[in-house]
């Protein structure tokens, strides 16, 4: 991003404040901080817009994959830790059919690809796309795998084949749903980048060399073909951690734009294809290519993806307000706690496994855990009393008593002259919540 001064240069100096701020100066400053948009200028040149957007643009581009609501996105990448601000889309994992695959095997992989889908804090994590790959070497029958795939699944495609005319091919069946050729090479990158700029699909790029890789990836772009996806073609996992971390190093740090495009990792064939995986998720990956995916290895690799995927500014978070468990009447008791996802849906699991009927009131702490909120004075007596009678659940409720999570023992006196009801010390640990509703 260029700072103040660079953006400074390109503006019309007019001082006009046609853009909500008193100065050319003070927009520039907002829009090297991402807190304004070139649009709110109106004198704004097309040359100097031009050269503003592609020096403004992301070191890792963003790519498409797919169309309407089942389209994935990767890349618009900035970062070269997640800590400096957030790493923006996640990496996307396929499960691969070859077109040689019988009619049995094929319906038994997109079944399971289906049922890949865990809710874990209120987060539902999925599968993202189905590869299908061109074994027969068979522009039809590659066709009719596509149209049989797509036609049975609403996942984004990748088309795995190195034959131009199998892509136009299959891009009759997909035409629509703009999935991603994978690949172009050194040997082929010429006809493959006429087809995918005609289709206007995403195209993949591979070379085992990165220097090699950069002047294909040249050719490619001045053939006309801007959406790309790169393959480094590593060798083991060392490979797959070096040779991420320079691309996407080059691209933040030194600005290169010539492999500052997203990457895919085939894993297919691979008898470390799940390490491969878990070590793409960790530096950079973008799409992994894999043979199949069962549920005792998906959910370790959604998991850390969604851990490593997260905003590290801001918590999980689930609505403040009331949540009924068990079928809750007027003699069921009311608890709380803080609306961090992770402890709600701990506290929520353990009330459910007592199947005790119980009022849970979600307390709005900003995200935060409730040791944490209660030292930094977002979860007080006073708020958890204001909770109470905005969320009705006095009314609801006729027990005249409050769980309270067993590390806030010091807010019980305040609380229980604040909201005249008697208050109960809970378990320090949520999993000692069964057995205290048990007695109550």
């Amino acid at each position: 991003m260029p700072t103040a001064i660079e953006i400074f240069k390109f503006l019309p100096k007019k001082n006009c404040g046609k853009c909500n701020f008193p100065t050319c100066l003070a927009f520039a400053m907002q829009l090297a901080n991402s807190k304004a948009k070139l649009d709110d200028c109106p004198f704004i040149t097309d040359e100097a817009r031009a050269k503003l957007e592609a020096s403004s643009a992301p070191p890792i581009r963003l790519v498409t994959i797919g169309a309407g609501d089942s389209r994935i996105e990767i890349g618009d990448e900035t970062e070269l830790y997640r800590h400096d601000k957030k790493f923006f889309h996640q990496t996307r994992y396929a499960v691969t059919i070859p077109d040689t695959a019988g009619d049995r095997e094929v319906a038994a992989k997109l079944r399971r690809a289906a049922d890949l889908r865990f809710d874990r804090v209120g987060q539902m994590l999925a599968l993202d796309l189905l590869a299908v790959r061109n074994d027969s070497k068979d522009a039809a029958k590659f066709a009719a795998m596509v149209k049989r795939v797509s036609g049975e699944s609403r996942l984004p495609l990748v088309l795995m084949t190195d034959d131009p005319a199998a892509v136009r091919a299959a891009a009759l069946t997909v035409n629509l749903s703009r999935p991603l050729i994978y690949a172009a090479s050194e040997a082929n990158w010429e006809a493959m980048s006429a087809a995918a700029k005609e289709l206007k699909f995403p195209l993949a790029v591979r070379h085992a060399d990165l220097n090699g890789l950069a002047d294909i990836v040249e050719k490619v772009r001045a053939a006309g073909v801007e959406d790309l996806v790169l393959d480094l073609m590593p060798s083991d996992l060392q490979q797959v951690v070096e040779r991420n971390t320079i691309v996407r190093k080059n691209a933040v740090k030194k600005s290169f734009r010539g492999l500052g495009f997203p990457l895919i990792t085939n894993a297919c064939g691979n008898g470390q294809a799940l390490l491969i995986a878990l070590v793409s998720t960790m530096k950079y990956g973008g799409i992994v290519l894999l043979d199949d995916l069962n549920p005792a290895h998906a959910i370790p690799l959604f998991v850390l993806r969604q851990n490593i995927y997260t905003d590290p500014q801001v918590p999980i978070q689930v609505k403040a307000g009331l949540y009924p468990i068990n079928n809750p009447g007027r003699d069921a008791p009311i608890l709380f706690t803080t609306n961090f996802s992770l402890t709600y849906f701990t506290v929520a699991a353990d009330i459910e496994k007592s199947r005790v009927p119980a009022w849970l009131l979600v307390v709005d702490t900003e995200g935060l855990s409730v040791l944490t909120a209660f030292s930094a004075g977002k979860l007080t007596p006073e708020s958890v009393a204001e909770a109470l009678k905005s969320s009705g659940v006095l009314e609801k409720s006729g027990k005249e008593m409050i769980v309270i999570p067993g590390m806030l023992t010091r807010m019980s006196g305040k609380l229980q002259e604040l909201s005249g009801l008697k208050v109960v010390v809970g378990p320090r640990e949520s999993s000692g919540i069964p057995k205290l509703l048990r007695t109550l």
